[in-house]
This record gives structure tokens, C-alpha cells and sequence, in this order.
């Protein structure tokens, strides 16, 4: 009994110093642990525009074959102004391990550039999957996005608000489905120095919320949310869903108990996924959507 309860200490303290790396030694850690055989990455440093920032990876499952796999676009968070696909290899490598190409690209940063240089960004990564993804193994028929945080609002302009997409020749019902982690989409004012940075100069502020743009024919979106998360606070994801629905939308609430913000990311991490079932419960989601 005393070697089993040592052993889940030790447990419960690995699982807290994993849960207190960065992004970037997630990812590491990531990679040291994957199973042979796993999924990888089939591209690197892809452009899709000419600033430096506009970079791709993109992750599929070895052996794909001829048929075409689902895809997923996954925007990684850091309040608009930090973050790196490299360090976001881990989710790229999650979802590539679930059946999907995967590809995690880059954006602008604040404070180089605002709102809505980083939507467009994404719209333009948007616009290279539909243009190239069937040379790595996807689908571009069946194109879903995710995202947490900062990246979560962006996937969540995107698959909302149409004008993003069509500024760059892409239809908006291309993207099938999304799955958002611990996004913010409704927090005006903008009361604090991060998404005053973001947003303040942008004069409208209603068409920098992604609540702003509910409609009825918005495409199925999965809004998972920690009930602990004080950075953004799950009321975010409560608003998006009720608005969603009021609208006559099918949206799908999910939230955690007991987990906060980073959680739900971390978690998508080879280490970590026993910690919250984001990936399972996400990738379902999707795959399910966007057959």
C-alpha cells in the first residue's frame, strides 16, 4: 500500500512539473514519448503570404495512403502578442495522431501589428490549406479549425464572421466545424492592457467580438471551457453558446470542473492527456462534423 500511494505521488508530482512547462518543452516532451509509427510532420516553414510571420507546419498520420483525411487548423493562443508553431508541435502532432491533417500556422504579433492583421493571417492560412492541403493527405472539402485562447477568438472570427474569408477569395462555409478551448468572445470593454493593445485602435468595436456574429447558419462549433479558468473566464464561452442558440445555431457547451485556462491545451500534450480529455472529446467533435 505504501509503494502504490509513493508511486502516485511521484505521479501527481510529474504530472504538476509537466503542467508548469511552457509550450515549447510541451512540445519536446511531446515528441521524446510519441509511439513508433506515429504521426508526423510532413511540412515545415510553409509560406502562405511574404511577411516572415507567415509560416506553416503541417502534421499527418505516417502511411496515410490514398484517402483523403479530415483537416484541422489549430491557432495557438498568448494574447495575440506571443507564441510559436514550433512550440505548438504537440497539438499539430495530437490531432495528426487522431486521424486529421493537421497544420498550425503562424501570425503577426501584436505589438507590430493589431486588429485584424492577425484574423487575416488566418484567413490567409485558410485560403493555403483549401489551395495545397490534398498534396499532404487532406481533404479540402472537410476543413474544420481550432484553437485556444487568443487563438480560439481568431478561429472564432473565422468561422463567424464571413467578410474574413471572402477577403481572400475563400468562401465562408469551407471551414465545417470548429473546436475552441477557453476563448474569449465577448469582453468589451476592453478593460485591461492586452486586449487594449489588440483591439483599442480599431474604431467599432463590436466587429472585433466573435459574439458580435452569431447567426443561425454558423457552422457547429464545440466551446470547452474550465470551470476554474480566471484568465478568461468560462462566462466567455456561456455567452457565445447562448447567443449561438438563440440564434438558431446547435452549438456544444463543454465545461471542465475543476480545470483552469492552460489545462485544456497542455492537455492535448502526450504527457498530459489523462489530465483532461480535450483531445478525445475535441477530435470526436470534429470528426463528426466534418464527414
Amino acid at each position: 500500500m505504501k509503494t502504490r500511494m509513493n508511486r502516485r505521488a511521484l505521479l501527481a508530482g510529474l504530472l504538476a512539473t509537466l503542467a508548469g512547462c511552457g509550450p515549447a518543452a510541451l512540445s519536446n516532451l511531446d515528441g521524446a514519448v510519441r509511439p513508433l509509427g506515429g504521426p508526423v510532420r510532413v511540412a515545415s516553414a510553409v509560406p502562405y503570404g511574404d511577411d516572415p510571420r507567415q509560416r506553416l507546419d503541417v502534421y499527418a498520420p505516417r502511411g496515410s495512403g490514398d484517402a483523403k483525411r479530415p483537416v484541422v487548423v489549430f491557432f495557438y493562443g498568448g494574447a495575440w502578442s506571443a507564441g510559436s508553431r514550433g512550440g505548438y508541435a504537440f497539438a499539430g502532432r495530437a490531432y495528426a495522431g487522431e486521424g486529421f491533417v493537421a497544420v498550425v500556422p503562424d501570425y503577426r504579433l501584436v505589438p507590430k501589428v493589431r486588429f485584424p492583421i492577425f484574423v487575416e493571417d488566418g484567413a490567409a492560412s485558410l485560403r493555403w490549406v483549401r489551395d495545397n492541403i490534398a498534396r499532404y493527405g487532406g481533404d479540402p472539402a472537410r476543413v474544420t479549425v481550432a484553437g485556444h485562447s487568443a487563438g480560439a477568438h481568431i478561429a472564432a472570427l473565422l468561422a463567424l464572421d464571413p467578410r474574413w474569408l471572402r477577403g481572400v477569395g475563400v468562401e465562408p462555409g469551407f471551414i465545417r466545424a470548429g473546436a475552441l478551448l477557453a476563448g474569449p468572445y465577448d469582453f468589451l470593454p476592453l478593460d485591461d492592457a492586452r486586449s487594449r493593445a489588440a483591439f483599442g485602435a480599431w474604431s467599432r468595436p463590436a466587429e472585433t467580438q466573435p459574439i458580435t456574429y452569431a447567426r443561425a447558419d454558423a457552422p457547429p462549433l464545440w466551446l470547452a471551457h474550465g470551470t476554474t479558468d480566471t484568465t478568461v473566464r468560462p462566462r466567455q464561452s456561456e455567452a457565445l453558446a447562448a447567443r449561438l442558440l438563440a440564434a438558431g445555431a446547435s452549438p456544444t457547451l463543454k465545461l471542465y470542473p475543476g480545470r483552469g485556462h492552460a489545462d485544456l491545451v497542455i492537455s492535448l500534450a502526450r504527457p498530459l492527456r489523462g489530465r483532461v480529455p480535450t483531445l478525445a472529446d475535441s477530435a470526436a467533435y470534429l470528426r463528426e462534423h466534418s464527414r
